[in-house]
């Protein structure tokens, strides 16, 4: 684990533990979860923490109130569901800090779950204030990460309180940093990324780096637009960054420097209105009218971008082929998923609406690694030290 140590390194034993964990969950407007797989994720960790007869505190964000109570961003429907998952009740504080959450934390016996109310209540958290960060760690012996969604922040319940206690990363944690390693140091040749999403500027970083290590770079979803610009075809109504399109030139001509080859769509759903029940046309890349919008990507791409990955050793996936929340343009990322389902490489996808997409077609399982960060895995892969993870103690020599 990148030689950090992992809770199996720590003596836990009676110990009160206070655990960072990314319970940031969808809620539907009534205030239910919508998707309860990010405390899944973490169970492992919080079982085995338990299983050494300890007190342990959880602390996590959800939503951005921004340093403000906001009713509808309590983590109480989080700790219910996380009650049932785990077998036993969680009391939920209504603060993360202050008298009330310390009487109940003195008051904790051994095997005792503590779920703090949302650290982002407080605008302290997300300037990783000194007074907030030493107010949480006074709550325990040893602090523990598990929430590697967040961990490219330097907050204080994921940076400060690790420099205040013993730090060691869960067992989620340590399985995102071998995989997403893997892919970093060691990809097993042929090594394929797709990269998908709307915007080239938001994926920058892991494009430059991408094109130092893989031998495909696939691009689809609406970033391929800038990209076809730069090759000068007409994009109709497309979304396209036009300050970007020098940028899509110069990784073109990085791709073709370094030998990787970097696939474009060679055709597309185009639509005039992005909605429901609009009509659709399949046109090839140099063939897109005027006033249409390219939606996703089109039946000869798909085969060709499912081709690609069926030879492929590793496969790292970042953003939908097209607009997947509208079913009839989901054509594109649904296949993927599926090719990525059914191949013989290392498959990893990273984070986001990618993820989104394996659980809506039910593949998720069998996809070697669904990483529960998307701009932690975008980091991490960029190479960047992760605040959250360079703070954790690193194993002996």
């Amino acid at each position: 684990m990148l030689n950090k140590k992992s809770v199996r390194d720590a003596d836990l034993a009676g110990k009160r533990v206070i655990m960072r964990v990314d319970f940031n969950v969808p809620l539907d407007k009534e205030g239910n979860i919508t998707d309860d797989t990010r405390i899944r994720a973490a169970l492992p960790t919080i079982n085995y923490v338990l299983e050494q007869n300890t007190r342990l505190i959880l602390m996590s964000h959800l939503g951005r109130p921004k340093g403000q109570v906001k009713e509808e961003l309590r983590l109480a429907p989080v700790g219910k569901r996380l009650s049932e998952l785990i077998g036993k009740d969680v009391i939920c504080t209504r603060d993360c800090i202050g008298e009330e959450t310390e009487k109940i934390i003195s008051g904790m016996q051994g095997g005792d779950v503590v779920l703090l109310e949302n650290v982002r209540f407080h605008k302290e958290e997300e300037t990783n204030d000194p007074n907030f960060a030493k107010a949480l760690a006074a709550y325990a012996d040893i602090y523990v990460n598990d929430a590697f969604g967040t961990a490219h922040r330097a907050h204080a319940s994921t940076e400060g309180v690790a420099h205040l206690l013993p730090a060691v990363g869960g067992f989620l944690m340590e399985k995102e940093i071998n995989f997403l390693g893997k892919l970093l140091y060691q990809p097993e040749e042929p090594y394929v990324a797709i990269i998908g999403g709307a915007k080239v500027s938001s994926k920058i970083g892991i494009l430059e780096k991408l094109l130092e290590k893989v031998d495909t770079l696939i691009i689809g979803g609406g970033m391929c637009y800038t990209f076809l610009k730069a090759k000068g075809f007409e994009i109709g109504n497309s979304l396209v960054e036009t300050e970007k399109v020098s940028l899509a030139f110069e990784l073109i001509k990085k791709a073709d420097e370094k030998s990787v080859n970097l696939m474009l769509p060679y055709d597309h759903i185009v639509t005039n209105r992005v909605e429901e029940g609009s009509k659709t046309r399949t046109v090839d890349t140099n063939a897109i009218p005027p006033q249409m919008i390219g939606v996703d990507i089109g039946p000869k791409t798909i085969r060709a971008y499912k081709k690609e990955v069926k030879r492929a050793r590793t496969v790292f996936w970042n953003g939908p082929m097209g607009v997947f929340e509208i079913d009839k343009f989901a054509r594109g990322t649904n296949q993927i998923a599926k090719a990525l389902a059914s191949c013989n490489a290392t498959t990893v996808i990273g984070g986001g609406d990618s993820v989104a997409a394996v659980n809506k077609i039910g593949v998720a399982q069998k996809i070697d690694h669904v990483s529960t960060g998307g701009g932690a895995s975008l980091e991490f892969l960029e190479g960047k030290d992760l605040p959250g993870i360079e703070a954790l103690q690193d194993k002996e020599p």
